[in-house]
């Protein structure tokens, strides 16, 4: 470095440096300057001077100075170097390599950029590179433990876990008997816990074993030394030694549930759907037993069995296992047990125990088989529980009444609110759903969860504005709405996104959703300061975790929402995009003064929010203590604007759907939007191939039907094949159709028919056929209304103890009830459907039940007040209310 210049000057560049590690930036821009008055071409001193530059936020100027450096002084390390910690700094990790490697050609053996290159291949997962670069700083520097560790873990990426095994135990034979030293004995047990995780994994497990008793003394970690051996004894057969190390972990921690369900394993009695013969259950009824007598105080050793045992023995189970916790006045326990109503008849088993505890309660103040009083809180919870229980069979009457009952027996208990609020939600009733979280928020304005689950009422009651108010409470002061972004607050994007979209505000929405995209994006690049921490610490076994969660990070349900929700709204901008000549009177279900008076609105919403960002910047850009002034990031589209001027939406839309494709290929959503993007495009086979994955997944799923139907109609309303390319697709076609059995030997029509024979009793499925009868033939419009007119809404069977469930769920009924009014465009039919609906929705607002809030404010002219403590008549909620914040509570202006 600095090679040809003179002595004071090199001194200078070498001060450059100090002060780039040191980050002194302007001390080194001082001293390159310096260097560049007397030598104005030397290439090393102006990359580096761009170096300094791109840390102080000047990357055009930097990446000028460092192409000129490499230009000046093409054969020097330095400058290529430089050149691609540049590229590195902006994510640009291939152009970095190619960088490296140029300068490793010039200087092979450099050991900085060896290191460097080699994060960079564990990063872009180039695992062969990987390998050899570690191999040559391993050659290089075989004195440096980490270089044996990093190759090893390169060969274990690369699934040659034996050759990673030989280079540890080469590693260990460099080692004195007496190591290691006080200081070191964490990192080489997680070391040796490493290795013998290789072992097991090669199935190497005898030697495994042998090396995990022959090194206990070394290895600190005993609790994780103890699990490793277990899982070794149980994968050898060796069940009784690992069933008396399952007793003695659970002895340090006795409601693990995974040493039970080891424990199990070890007895021959573990099964991974859960399903037993009698015969096993009364083994595992004896086993836990004994357990609970060993261990009294376990919560989990008395839930465990209410998964397997039936009848009598799991009603007396239940009842000792839910009374204490009824007295003791534990919120979560219906959230505990709830995974019990998938199970047959347990939920009606515990329907009838409830209700027996609750009338002891009334009449006696004891539960029916003890002397002593119940203190009044029991009561109360009872109610509770009830509650839950009947909001999660559809009865929402009888889940308000006993929620209410609740409140009105303790009004300050806030659990009680939230609940109440969860019902309505349910129940359809989104609005007041909101109001009384928010009442459940102001009762406590310390806790982010309850002001969460009220943003999140707001949000699904589509009262955005509100929701953002309320949630900026628990931001930093003066920088509130970056804040959310920058906590990474996936939930609170993805249900405002969704609330966009539902309002047509498209633009707004995805921003929200690319934001949430960006996040996954950040979370990738987070692991990059991991691939030299974590060899250095040598926490390796979580390293090595942390790399495999990082390859399937993508298939997360919340980037699968907001990658669905982003190709949404490049297909609502495909159908209707923005510079449509007709843009105004697209919609031609609104009067020009309805369009008038949204216009007006949002003018004004968007005025008064650039207000708000007006006075949040001046109170943000102050001084702080260290004397930097803060200048508050300038969002340069907040309502998405320029997203909505992309010039190719369905290009757009095809590069979420290809991470949907490769991470989420299990998911009849990713291939419903596969279908409609390839519809638009049009591409023809690849839609083919969305439609042929639909019916490997779930053929009898409504949505499958529609596509097959959907693709077969416009294949056969298409034009004859022309060119080569079009004749070849068309052969393609000619040779599938008959590989798919729905249409073997059969029209559209027919298939269409069987189809509804086979589900003739399902409401989804009906109006699928429905739909498709219009799509075939669109005079059939009459007998697709009159097919799903003629629905019934089954009574489901339960033991009816307090009314019946109806079978329909109301996000269905919504849908059926839009395809009336957008698809067959039947308003005489919608508006029947929504009269019908209104019957077995009563709180449903999409209907205007009867007992919904905006009936009730629809009767009581806009002038009812809202009811203390959440009664039972709604609160009445006015969406247009400008409000403001006042010590964390919304007040009305």
């Amino acid at each position: 470095m600095g090679a040809s210049l003179p002595p004071k000057e090199a001194n200078l560049f070498k001060l450059i440096v100090k002060s780039y590690e040191t980050k002194q930036y302007k001390k080194g821009l001082k001293a390159a300057d310096a260097i560049l008055k007397k030598f104005p071409d030397h290439g090393e001193t102006l990359s580096m001077k761009g170096l300094t530059l791109n840390c102080m936020d000047r990357k055009t100027e930097a990446y000028e100075l460092v192409r000129l450096g490499v230009k000046n002084d093409v054969k020097s390390h330095v400058c290529w170097h430089v050149y691609g910690l540049l590229y590195r700094s902006d994510r640009d990790y291939r152009e970095a390599i190619k960088c490296y490697r140029i300068a490793l050609r010039i200087d092979p053996e450099n050991i900085e950029i060896l290191r460097d290159l080699s994060l960079l291949q564990a990063q872009m997962r180039d695992l062969t590179g990987f390998v050899e670069t570690r191999q040559q700083l391993l050659t290089l520097k075989p004195n440096h433990r980490m270089n044996w560790i990093g190759f090893a873990v390169a060969h274990h990426l690369n699934s040659h876990g034996a050759k990673a095994i030989e280079i540890l135990e080469a590693y260990e034979g460099t080692l004195e008997d007496d190591y290691p030293p006080d200081n070191e004995r964490c990192e080489h047990g997680e070391m040796l816990l490493y290795k013998i995780s290789l072992l097991e994994e090669c199935g190497f497990l005898e030697r495994a074993i042998e090396e995990l008793h022959k090194k206990e003394q070394k290895i600190v970690d005993k609790l994780t030394y103890k699990e490793q051996e277990v899982s070794l004894l149980v994968k050898l057969g060796r069940l009784e030694e690992g069933a008396s190390i399952y007793k003695a972990l659970l002895t340090m921690n006795p409601d693990n549930y995974r040493y039970y369900e080891g424990l199990q394993k070890c007895f021959g009695l573990y099964s991974e759907i859960g399903k037993y013969s009698s015969d096993e259950i009364d083994r595992l009824d004896a086993l836990y037993t004994s357990l609970s007598q060993q261990y009294t105080w376990s919560s989990a050793v008395k839930r465990i069995p209410l998964d397997f045992l039936q009848g009598d023995n799991f009603r007396e189970a239940a009842v000792n296992y839910i009374k204490p916790l009824l007295t003791k006045g534990v919120p979560s326990l219906f959230s505990d047990i709830s995974s019990l109503y998938d199970h047959p008849g347990k939920a009606d088993i515990l329907e009838q125990l409830i209700l027996e505890l609750e009338h002891s309660i009334r009449t006696t103040g004891r539960y029916p088989d003890r002397t002593e009083k119940e203190p009044p809180s029991t009561l109360l919870w009872t109610l509770f529980f009830l509650a839950q229980h009947y909001d999660r069979r559809g009865q929402y009457d009888v889940a308000l009444s006993k929620i209410n009952e609740a409140i009105q027996h303790t009004p300050t208990v806030i659990d009680l609110y939230s609940v109440k609020s969860r019902i309505l939600k349910h129940a359809g009733d989104l609005v007041a759903a909101a109001s009384l979280a928010d009442e459940a928020r102001c009762m406590d304005l310390a806790d982010r969860y309850i002001n969460s689950e009220s943003v999140k009422r707001m949000l699904q009651a589509d009262q955005v504005a509100l929701a953002e108010k309320t949630a900026v409470l628990f931001t930093k002061d003066g920088d509130q709405h970056n804040n959310l972004h920058d906590m990474q607050c996936m939930w609170y994007e993805l249900a405002s996104g969704e609330s966009y979209f539902r309002q047509g505000d498209i633009g707004r929405a995805l921003k929200k959703f690319l934001a949430v995209e960006k996040h996954y994006a950040d979370i990738t690049e987070d692991q990059f300061d991991f691939h030299s921490y974590c060899l250095r610490k040598m926490t390796l076994h979580a390293y090595v975790e942390m790399l495999k969660f990082q390859d399937r990070l993508h298939s997360h349900a919340y980037f699968h929402k907001a990658a669905a929700g982003a190709i949404r709204c490049y297909l609502k901008l495909s159908d209707s995009p923005l510079n449509a000549p007709a843009e105004e009177e697209d919609d031609t279900s609104k009067t020009p003064s309805l369009k008038k008076k949204m216009k007006k609105q949002r003018k004004a919403e968007r005025a008064k929010k650039e207000a708000e960002e007006k006075n949040e910047e001046s109170s943000a850009s102050g001084i702080s203590k260290s004397g930097k002034r803060h200048v508050k990031p300038v969002d340069p589209d907040p309502y998405g604007e320029k997203l909505l001027k992309t010039e190719d939406p369905l290009s757009e839309a095809t590069k979420y759907l290809q991470l949907l494709q490769k991470n989420s290929p299990d998911s009849l959503e990713t291939h419903l939007l596969s279908f409609e993007v390839n519809m638009r495009k049009p591409k023809i086979l690849l839609a083919l191939q969305a439609v042929k994955q639909l019916l490997r997944l779930n053929a009898e799923n409504p949505d499958s039907h529609r596509c097959l139907i959907k693709f077969f109609h416009k294949m056969g309303s298409m034009s004859a094949p022309v060119t080569d390319a079009e004749k070849l697709v068309w052969t393609v076609l000619e040779a599938e159709r008959p590989s798919i059995s729905q249409l073997l030997e059969k029209t559209l029509s027919e298939a269409n028919k069987i189809f509804l024979g086979k589900h003739e009793d399902s409401l989804l499925h009906r109006v699928a056929v429905a739909e498709m009868f219009y799509t075939l033939d669109p005079t059939e419009k009459l007998e697709a209304v009159k097919l799903i007119e003629d629905s019934s809404n089954k009574v489901m069977p339960t033991n009816g103890a307090l009314g019946p469930v109806l079978e329909w769920k109301l996000k269905d009924c919504i849908a059926v009830h839009k395809l009336l009014e957008e698809v067959l465009i039947d308003q005489d039919a919608a508006l029947r459907w929504k009269v019908r609906c209104a019957e077995y929705f009563p709180y449903s607002t999409y209907f205007e039940g009867s007992r919904s809030s905006a009936v009730h404010n629809l009767l009581n002219n806009q002038d009812s007040k809202t009811p203390l403590n959440g009664g039972a008549s709604h609160p009445e909620i006015s969406q247009n209310t400008n409000s403001f914040i006042s010590n964390g509570k919304l007040e009305a202006v």
